[in-house]
């Protein structure tokens, strides 16, 4: 029976551990803080289920007045409508982590049921290397102070990331805070400083905004969102600052320190912003070190991620690696996957390398912005040679009924075949708007056939449609011409 030995228990963790044990090996994961890892305990499935109280509130904002509801208090006489709707943030923080602790136990049991030893602690490569058989050797540090030597077939890494800090803004867990620190705010910051403007930033800004907070967002960069499509963040930005949140771009923070019950950011350029908390989302660090990587000869990049391949090997015979710590895609679908095809191909069974360009990723903000496949710098770069269509939701029925005035669906496609090779979905709830476009990807559909499918009328999805016609008339154009 070959021996796994998986050291990490998030995504790309516990998937593994169940895919080997369904294929016959003897499965250990070695885990120091709970399965699902830091996207079921302080990342993803807390941040979205805090963002889901905020897609209320800010549905209610954007629905009241567009949908002619009425909400006025009690006190007569009532002149008009009034908002009295508010947020109970420690309520909200305690169902969040009473949420998160429930997916890590269910996850605990699924692997436990299919046969998977779990052992809490801490585990790392022993300097031995690899064994005359072929076997590695496991070291792990138990929660209780015990020490345990495994033997293994093959090991997969999969330890995630940290925040990042600066030297001079250390999070307290207070004032000052990282994003696994903010569920244990019990009121919700009046005046909140965001500082970084990629999706972990944008995301809570957006949230807290919504809650109520009076939130500046500090971006180094001209833009939110910089890795996105630059269509999508010019509306998901334009959004942002109607709303009444303070964008201020090209501005990089330097240092937030406390001062009271105040914290004071001060940016390079000497300009001083004060609020009453601020959380700092300047990216993250892997967890490698200490894991006697380098001296199993596990080779890892400058910023200390481990360098894998399409099947998840690692430079060291034997060792695997998934997740965020190999930095291939901060994707949580991404990391099981990665989890996935290592196990299918320490195990001998059909394996299909990493695509990373049939990967659908979201940004949960509102709205929230959907992506797959080749991308718009992609084609101005040359990389993929494709014609685009952009078609505005404020055109389609549905959208009007709804009171939706922001977003679009755009779409990518080869000029001769019309084969759709990517797409933007920027809309209330786009993650799930963006699959029939993910299975065009993944299936090398043409814009004829995403054309020709039935959709309901009247539905955002029409618009899909719509521009997978539009793609279709400029190819007939282009071909007559």
């Amino acid at each position: 029976m070959t021996r796994i030995v998986i050291i990490g228990g998030g995504p790309g963790g516990y998937e593994a551990a169940l895919v080997a044990a369904q294929l016959g090996a003897e499965v250990t994961v070695v885990d120091r803080d709970g399965l699902g890892g830091s996207a079921v305990l302080t990342d993803c499935v807390p941040s979205k289920t805090l963002i889901a109280t905020a897609e209320v509130m800010t549905t209610f904002d954007s629905s009241y007045e567009e949908l002619g509801i009425i909400v006025a208090d009690d006190t007569p006489p009532i002149e008009g409508s009034a908002r009295v709707v508010g947020v109970d943030l420690g309520k909200v923080n305690r169902r969040v982590k009473r949420l998160a602790i429930a997916q890590s136990h269910d996850i605990t049991q699924s692997v436990t049921r299919a046969g998977v030893t779990v052992l809490r602690g801490k585990g790392r490569l022993g300097a031995g290397g690899q064994a005359a058989d072929g076997s590695r050797e496991v070291i792990v540090d138990g929660a209780d102070g015990s020490t345990e030597t495994l033997r293994a077939d093959a090991v997969l890494i999969a330890t995630g990331v940290h925040p990042r800090e600066l030297p001079d803004a250390q999070p307290d867990g207070e004032r000052i805070l990282n994003w696994t620190q903010v569920y244990e705010l019990e009121e919700l910051p009046r005046e909140l400083i965001v500082v970084g403007s990629g999706v972990t930033g944008a995301e809570f800004a957006g949230a807290y905004q919504a809650l109520g907070s009076k939130v500046t967002l500090v971006s180094s960069r001209d833009r939110v969102l910089p890795g996105e499509d630059p269509d999508a963040a010019e509306v998901l930005e334009e959004v942002f600052r109607r709303r009444g949140m303070n964008v201020m771009s090209r501005s990089r923070a330097e240092s937030a320190k406390r001062i009271g019950d105040r914290v004071e950011v001060t940016l390079a350029d000497g300009t001083a912003i004060e609020g009453t908390h601020c959380l700092m989302a300047v990216g993250s660090i892997p967890n490698t070190a200490g894991l006697g990587l380098e001296e199993a000869g596990v080779k890892l990049n400058d910023w200390g991620q481990i360098q894998v391949d399409r099947v998840s090997r690692t430079s060291a015979p034997g060792v695997y690696a998934a997740g965020d710590c190999t930095g291939v895609f901060m994707l949580a679908s991404v990391a099981a996957m990665q989890g996935r095809i290592a196990m299918y191909h320490v195990l001998g069974d059909a394996v299909q390398p990493l695509n990373l360009k049939t990967v659908a990723s979201n940004v949960f903000t509102d709205p929230e912005i959907a992506t797959v496949g080749y991308t718009a710098t992609d084609v101005s770069c040359g990389k993929m040679d494709a014609v685009e269509v952009k078609l505005p939701l404020r055109g389609n029925p549905r959208a009007k009924m709804q009171g939706i005035r922001d977003g679009f669906v755009k779409l990518f496609a080869r000029p001769g075949t019309g084969i759709v090779v990517g797409g933007v979905v920027v809309a209330p709830r786009a993650s799930e708007l963006i699959h029939s476009i993910s299975l065009a990807v993944d299936n090398n559909l043409t814009v004829e056939q995403v054309a020709g499918a039935f959709t309901v009328y009247p539905s955002l999805s029409g618009s899909t449609a719509e521009a997978a016609r539009q793609l279709h008339i400029r190819k007939r154009e282009d071909s007559d011409s």
